[in-house]
């Protein structure tokens, strides 16, 4: 049934998205340290803090920044605000650093983004990982959620798939974040899945992995990993299958779907950072299966430039 979803109550849906993002990026990318292994996380045994993020966080703050302004997304006011912002030692990846400051130094957005990968631009996993908070934002609408995030992906990603997985984990933050208002702590995760598939280009390699992760439900993380990838190759293709898979498995269960993306391995900050987004979104944080309020105690405080 529709329904009217007022500012105040987006704005808290996607801050809850934001910091189970946040979260996820800032403990994930704690495993990259020497030394640390995933069964110390299996075991309650977490990080000193503080975590702090990455490039992750800081382009959703800017997502989030923006749609707490202006009340939706400027396509030449983000890739400003993402340009600006970037702190390269974040750790954005090589193209994304070009891309950046590009749009910097004069170079209007779609020229620069259409540049990345010899014309090609990029299909790397950067649109998905930012884009949660916005998918929560429009709980109330998925084809909303779907025509902004394309928005705020083609600013970067110029190449198909990584718009499609910009997409598509929009899609599924706003259906998880509108399972929370209808009351649903454990709706149909078939029926999510399917949701995001119809979303996006039936001929996407995006596409065909939200439906083979459809049929991996209800079977081990070590065979979904095989089949869809970890995000090591850092791509749209690689990551935001598995994360949806994460997603479906532990919807209600923040910690577990963390676990579950530092065991994988691979991007480990990226996975956790668009699983976190999805579910931190759904479930709000300090409640029974939600972001631990301890975990946000532990991570960095996000940028003074959001309040």
């Amino acid at each position: 049934m529709p329904f009217t979803l007022f500012p105040d109550a987006r704005l808290a849906l996607a801050r809850d998205s934001l910091a189970g993002l946040s979260v996820g990026d800032a403990l994930g990318s704690q495993f990259f340290v020497p030394g640390r292994r995933p069964d110390d996380l299996a075991a309650g045994r977490l990080p000193p803090p503080p975590w702090q993020w990455t490039d992750d966080t800081e382009m959703a703050c800017s997502v989030l920044a923006e749609l707490a302004t202006h009340g939706d997304v400027d396509a030449d006011r983000l890739a400003l605000a993402f340009a600006t912002r970037a702190e390269p030692y974040r750790g954005y990846g090589p193209g994304a650093v070009t891309i950046l400051r590009l749009i910097r130094t004069g170079t209007p957005w779609p020229v620069a983004a259409a540049s990345a990968f010899d014309g090609q631009g990029s299909c790397g996993n950067g649109a998905a990982m930012r884009v949660a908070p916005l998918g929560a934002w429009y709980a109330d609408s998925t084809t909303r959620a779907a025509s902004r995030a394309r928005v705020s992906a083609e600013v970067t990603h110029a190449h198909p798939e990584g718009i499609a997985g910009a997409v598509a984990v929009a899609v599924a933050a706003s259906l998880a974040a509108r399972a929370r208002l209808d009351g649903e702590p454990r709706p149909d995760v078939t029926r999510l899945l399917t949701t995001v598939a119809g979303s996006i280009d039936p001929a996407s390699a995006v596409h065909r992995g939200v439906r083979r992760a459809i049929g991996l439900l209800g079977h081990g993380l070590d065979e979904a990993v095989a089949a869809l990838g970890n995000g090591a190759r850092v791509t749209a293709q690689d990551t935001v299958a598995f994360t949806l898979w994460v997603v479906a498995t532990h919807l209600a269960d923040y910690p577990a779907a963390i676990r579950a993306c530092v065991e994988a391995g691979g991007d480990v900050d990226t996975t956790a950072a668009i699983v976190g987004g999805i579910i931190g979104g759904h479930t709000g944080v300090g409640t029974p299966g939600g972001v631990p309020a301890d975990w946000v105690a532990a991570r960095e405080p996000l940028p003074a430039w959001l309040d």
